[in-house]
């Protein structure tokens, strides 16, 4: 499944989010959640997760220091965890934390193979600075071919 869309849920006073309902059917068997590259909480199925791990860090030499650097970023910042009955999921505080998450408002943003759980402000901004930017970064990724 393709996570897509834009979504406003908010958390509540136990670090539970609202999965939004078309997303949960794709992570009914679990939920990876990750920190991000960005003030954000990457949410992946257990399967998404295990083919983004081989796929971007499989290649990498796990002997080798930007291998090694990466593997413990991921593999030291994702938390198993499961959707409740109501359809919510858990936020670890280290997640929280790194997202600027706190009871409120959170934007969900859906990456294609995972999700995003940013604050609003912090979605508004890198929304903004990608629409001035994503006709530059398409035309550079068309000239180099990929």
């Amino acid at each position: 499944m393709s996570f897509r869309g834009q979504f406003e849920h908010s958390l509540d006073a136990k670090d539970r989010l609202t999965v939004p309902s078309r997303f949960r059917a794709a992570l009914a068997d679990g939920v990876v959640l990750a920190k991000g590259l960005h003030p954000s909480v990457w949410v992946f199925s257990p399967e998404g997760y295990d083919r983004f791990t081989q796929r971007f860090l499989g290649t990498t030499n796990p002997l080798g220091q930007k291998g090694r650097k990466m593997r413990v970023y991921f593999a030291g910042n994702s938390f198993d965890e499961t959707i409740d009955s109501a359809g919510r999921v858990r936020i670890p505080r280290k997640l929280m934390s790194h997202a600027s998450l706190s009871e409120g408002p959170c934007a969900v943003v859906g990456a294609d193979e995972w999700f995003e759980i940013w604050t609003p402000d912090a979605w508004g901004a890198y929304e903004k600075d990608l629409d001035a930017e994503i006709a530059d970064v398409a035309e550079n990724l068309a000239e180099a071919g990929e």
